[in-house]
């Protein structure tokens, strides 16, 4: 046998790196505590969902990691960058790193949609117009919408189309980090499967990370590696998901009630692969 290092047991095999880092945070709003002695860690290529009841704090620790609040205490790192009390500057380098779909979409009402996908791109000051052109129609395409949609105004489009549209302007940068707040919140059955089956198909074409915070059943139960459950001010777990759904906690035990078979094994193997059939423009 070769003398060199011997093969490294698969239990040795080093976990993939953190690309989001929350230490000991404190969050309080108007001399309420939202969250206490809250860690979390959200590992590169990994979709970590993050679940809690009304009040439990998800937008706002969703604000925080993406700097548009400042923690009270703890620290908070994106890509090894600190945020809260950090530069500008160096904010505005990290955000160009990530993408983020808001919940109703946040598209700009007196902009087209190819206008609102340009936007990010227009902001760099870097590429001339024929190259941003290029880009969004890709995008465009990308997530399932054709070419003349781009100069249709937000008001002429369907709830679907508008998650579509602002999908495309969170993927616009070629980000490696995906922020989702609740992403089907408002769509359909049909336009609700539709889309998840898209965010499946780009996580694996495009390699993402993605922290989604979502209140349905389905949605998580579709996407999610691993779960994060906020309650009494903290994360109460970070695990996955066939073992979260059976944690002995109210918020918990009535969130899943009804699912338990779907959320591991064959059932849930089969529910994914029933929506991988179902991808395809809205």
């Amino acid at each position: 046998m070769d003398g060199g290092a011997a093969e490294r047991p698969a239990s040795a095999v080093a976990a993939p790196p953190a690309l989001i880092e929350v230490r000991g945070l404190l969050t309080v709003m108007a001399g309420t505590v939202i969250h206490r002695d809250l860690d979390l860690d959200v590992r590169e290529g990994e979709m970590l969902a993050l679940i809690g009841g009304s009040g439990s704090g998800k937008t706002t620790l969703l604000r925080m990691l993406l700097g548009l609040e400042v923690p009270a205490a703890g620290t908070i790192k994106v890509f090894g960058h600190p945020l809260g009390r950090c530069a500008r500057i160096d904010l505005e380098c990290v955000r160009h790193r990530w993408g983020v779909l808001f919940q109703q979409g946040a598209l700009f009402t007196a902009l087209t949609v190819f206008d609102n996908v340009a936007l990010p791109l227009r902001e760099l000051k870097s590429l001339d117009p024929g190259m941003i052109e290029t880009l969004v129609m890709m995008k465009l395409t990308q997530v399932g919408l054709r070419p003349e949609d781009g100069a249709k105004m937000p008001s002429e489009l369907s709830g679907g189309m508008i998650k579509r549209v602002a999908l495309a302007r969170a993927l616009i940068l070629d980000p490696q980090l995906l922020f989702l707040d609740e992403p089907t919140a408002g769509l359909d059955p049909d336009s609700s499967k539709q889309f998840v089956a898209l965010i499946r198909a780009l996580r694996r074409e495009l390699r993402l990370t993605v922290v989604m915070v979502t209140h349905d059943v389905d949605t998580l139960l579709a996407l999610a590696d691993r779960v994060a459950v906020l309650a009494d001010r903290h994360l109460i777990a970070v695990d996955e998901l066939a073992k979260v759904a059976r944690l002995p906690h109210p918020f918990v035990s009535n969130f899943f009630m009804g699912h338990l078979q779907r959320c591991e094994g064959q059932g849930l193997a089969g529910f994914r692969a029933t929506l991988d059939e179902a991808g395809g423009p809205a």
